[in-house]
Formats: structure tokens, sequence, C-alpha cells
């Protein structure tokens, strides 16, 4: 399917106009809406965006690269008259009076908002399983690849494939083609978990380098907004929209080094490439692992120098993670209390206090307010030092742990995004949320620990057609450096694009010399 940059070069020649994309776009958002990728379309908000930025190109006016381009934004950005959900009955009908910083910014270079996409419950979990919406189905599961080596009847709903997550939504919209780019947010992997199960690009910045104000927060000193699209170019020109300080989050830095264009022919050889170690664990998947083995072989074959490294506090990024998660969700979810907006009881209350523990019994699900209960009970007086205080002990040994490898001359961290490939639902649920996202997310949680940036590059189809991704993980700040080695990554490994089938049987997608195109987007 033609890439956001074709498409882009098509609307400022005039070969196809910003309202055609956006009912192409809607229409393949309706033709795939069994993913349950959507909580929200806003399609009268799309096409009227359309036809403004239609006006602009017509008077030469264009705003940028993304003037014209559909995006989706995962349900836990504020979006000003557009529910906002975070798919809870707790915030069911909640119109946000303004709009996030990463949304506002996305729409003042005239990007077309198709919808707000579906999340795990307040973004906890690592599946898109949670929410009040029902799960999101991996449009893998209906692919060609995947029907032709696993021979799955797809139609069965017992085959279906999640999508990882929480930001499974934006994953599967971008996979699916109803949009070009996708804002999700990453606490511990949520945008690089479902990018690796999707087949997608999925970036985390630098903490800092793009603004929280607006995200629904879950963990404070580790959310940050996360980029879905089908192409590292495409994540760079995202990221260089989003990026820079914002007065409203004074987690921004002031002066960042603000990604630009990537260069056409990227360059590794002379680079360091870090192979940690610990993340050789036993659970790997023998496909994954020899994956890994021959993303490193490339590296070296192209002169970078490829070399192990110790990360010796590894083991414990996941103990660490989870109490202090839970921590800071017990607090940021206290304000969910019924009075001010959201869900409130209905129930006549005797008290305030009856009112709080109503609405919050009826308004959260099981594991949302089982991460309140742990929060809590780590912070209660008797606890706090022996549990909150330690694993923030913890977290500075493993912010060091990078901090040493990178200062040792390493450039660029390689590993696994995920353990395995993406599993059929009914296994995924066999277990609890706290150990799926535990064994899920233990490549990807000590980054988000440290605040640096970290990329899933979809890398290969694995012996049953499913999406294989690989982690490149850099310095802080060296967003660029990094989007530029995923970038030359991506161009060896030639991912193959996802055959639909039945897009591909209604002429929605058209095969052309091998490969994908959408046809009728250039017509």
């Amino acid at each position: 399917v033609l890439g956001r940059t074709e498409v882009s070069s098509a609307l400022k020649q005039g070969h196809i106009t910003p309202t055609e994309l956006c009912k192409k776009c809607l229409s393949l958002i309706k033709k795939t809406k069994y993913l349950n990728a959507y909580i929200t379309v806003s399609e009268e908000v799309a096409l009227k965006q359309a036809e403004e930025s239609e006006k602009r190109y017509k008077q030469g006016q264009s705003l940028g690269d993304l003037d014209g381009i559909p995006v989706a934004v995962k349900d836990n950005f504020s979006t000003s008259g557009i529910e906002t959900t975070c798919a809870s009955n707790m915030l069911k009908g909640y119109l946000p009076p303004y709009n996030a910083t990463v949304v506002q910014r996305l729409l003042d270079q005239g990007a077309l908002l198709m919808g707000k996409t579906n999340l795990d419950e307040f973004a906890m979990g690592s599946g898109s399983t949670d929410g009040v919406f029902g799960p999101v189905k991996n449009p893998w599961t209906y692919s060609k690849q995947y029907r032709e080596r696993s021979r799955q009847d797809a139609q069965e709903d017992s085959h279906w494939l999640i999508t990882g997550g929480s930001s499974g939504g934006s994953a599967a919209a971008v996979a699916a083609f109803t949009c070009f780019a996708a804002l999700g947010s990453d606490t511990g992997g949520s945008t690089r978990n479902p990018a690796a199960h999707c087949g997608t690009v999925g970036f985390k910045p630098s903490y800092g380098l793009v603004s929280r104000h607006g995200l629904i927060p879950l963990v404070n000193s580790m959310d940050v907004p996360g980029i879905f699209t089908r192409c590292v170019d495409d994540t760079a020109i995202v990221l260089g929209v989003l990026a820079g300080h914002d007065p409203k989050d004074s987690t921004t830095v002031n002066d960042p080094v603000k990604p630009t264009t990537l260069p056409s022919v990227p360059d590794v050889s002379g680079l360091c490439i870090g192979i940690p170690k610990e993340y050789l664990v036993p659970e790997l998947s023998s496909e994954i692992r020899s994956l890994w083995s021959q993303a490193a072989d490339l590296f070296e074959a192209e002169g970078a120098r490829v070399i192990e490294v110790c990360l010796p506090h590894t083991c414990y990024s996941i103990v660490c993670y989870h109490v202090l998660c839970t921590s800071e969700v017990a607090s940021n979810m206290a304000r969910f209390d019924g009075l001010q907006y959201g869900h409130r009881s209905a129930v006549d209350m005797s008290s305030t206090e009856a009112l709080y523990a109503a609405t919050r019994q009826e308004g959260f699900n099981d594991v949302v307010k089982g991460r309140i209960l742990s929060g809590n009970f780590f912070l209660l007086k008797e606890n706090y030092e022996n549990y909150f205080v330690k694993a923030q002990k913890v977290r500075r040994l493993i912010v060091n742990d990078f901090v040493n490898v990178f200062g040792s001359g390493v450039d660029v961290l390689l590993t696994p995004t995920t353990l395995t490939q993406a599993v059929p639902y009914l296994e995924f649920i066999k277990e609890d949320n706290r150990t799926r996202s535990a064994q899920d997310d233990i490549f990807t949680q000590a980054v988000n620990m440290a605040g640096l940036p970290a990329v899933n590059v979809p890398v290969a189809l694995s012996s049953q057609g499913l999406p294989i991704g690989l982690q490149l993980i850099g310095r802080a700040f060296c967003d660029q450096q990094l989007l530029t080695v995923a970038k030359w990554f991506e161009k060896q490994v030639q991912f193959p694009v996802i055959q639909l089938q039945d897009l591909m049987d209604d002429g929605s997608l058209v095969p052309e010399n091998g490969k994908l195109t959408s046809g009728s987007l250039t017509q």
C-alpha cells in the first residue's frame, strides 16, 4: 500500500484530494470493523478537516508533509469535543474541553483525525483484551500469509490472534491501512509490543522529548506518547512534528535536538552495536533467537562492530517496574471519584465515602482495581521504605547499567521486542493480566525506567506467517541517530506487506508486481 511519502506527493501533485483519501480510509475502517480497532470513528470531523486541507492545496498553501494525511489516536489522549474513554466505564461519555498537545500539533499540521483507537482499560495490559469495548483482533489473523501457512480457518473466532498492548487498536489501525500513522502511549512497552505483533514500526521517544500534556496518566515518570507507522521515514516525520518543549509539561526539555528528515542512504559502518546477554532468556522463541543472531550478522557485514554487553540489573526490572507502576497508578486513579467528571454511581449514598466506593467499584475493571490495591499497599507507611524506596534505588541501578554501556562506546542496543509471535486469544487469557504483562514486556520495561528511545522494526514472518520484530535502543535524546539506524535495518530486512484477503477480494488492495498497492488511492 502506498506510504505516507507517496500519498503526500500525490496530494501535492493533485493526483488525489484529501477528501478522496479520507473517504478511502473511512471505507477501510468500515470494512475492517471486525478488528474492533476503533472505539470512536470521527467521520464528520475528518471530512471537515479534509475539506479545509483541500482548500489549502488548491491555494498552494499546504501546511507540510502531514497535511491531508489520515491519522488515528489512542483513546487515552484528550481530544476536544470527541469522547475520550480510556476503554473504561469510568470515562464513558467524557468529552474533554481541550486537545492533548500531541493531538493539537498533528492537527496544526493539517492531519485528519479518523478516530480514537481501542486499548486495555486505562492502558493497563499487554494484549488490548481488557477494555470495556471488547478486545482488538490482530489483522494478521485474516492475512493470506497466516491462513496459508497455519492452515487455520481465520473466520472461526476461536482462532483469532491478539494484537499485543496496551496500544493494540492503534497498531491494528495502521497495519490494516485505515490510517498512515497513529498515536499510542508507552509506559512499559505498550507501543513496541503491539507493533511487533502487528508488523508495524513502533517508536518510543526519549522521555521529555514529546509532551505528555493531555495524555491521561498511568505512570507519570515513565509514560511517553508513542508513534505507529508502516515505515521508519514516516515515524521521523511525525516525531519532527511532535517533538519540542511544551510549557504545559514541565518534563519536556527546553532545547531538544529535534529530529529532521533521515538520510536517504543511512550508514551504520563504524557504529558499535551492543547485544545484551541478559536478554537471551530460555523463554525466547527459537525463531526470534535466530533472527536476532542474523540481524547482528547484518550489522557486522556492513562494517559495524557488534559486541556483547552486560546489563546486570535487568533481572530485577520486572519486580521494580511492578512496584513503581502500581504505586503511581494508585495515585493517578484517585482523581476518578465521580464528583468532577466521568461515571457517578446512581445508587443512593449515605456519605461521600460511600459514593466514592460505589463509583469506583462500578467504573473500574478488576485489573485496574487490583493495581490500585497493590499500589496503595506499597505506599503504606509501614511498607514505603521496604517497597517503594527500594524500587526507586533499583531503578537507579537499571539506569546506571544503560549509562555504563552507552558510556563504553556502544551506540545502539539490538534486542528482541517480544518473547514470541502473536498468540491466539484463548491461549493468551489463560494467564492473569499481571503475569501476561510481566512476560510480554520483559524486553521493553527497562527502557521506560531509563527514559531512553527505542523502536520496534518488523523483521520477518514466522513459520506460521506472523510478524516478528526486533528492538533497537538508543542513547537518551539521540532519537535521530536511532531512527537512522532503524531505517538502514528496515531496508535490509524488507519486511513483507500484509495481504488482507477480504480487502484484496473486493479490490481495496491490488497486488502489483508481487507487492501490494492501493490502486484507488491514485486514480
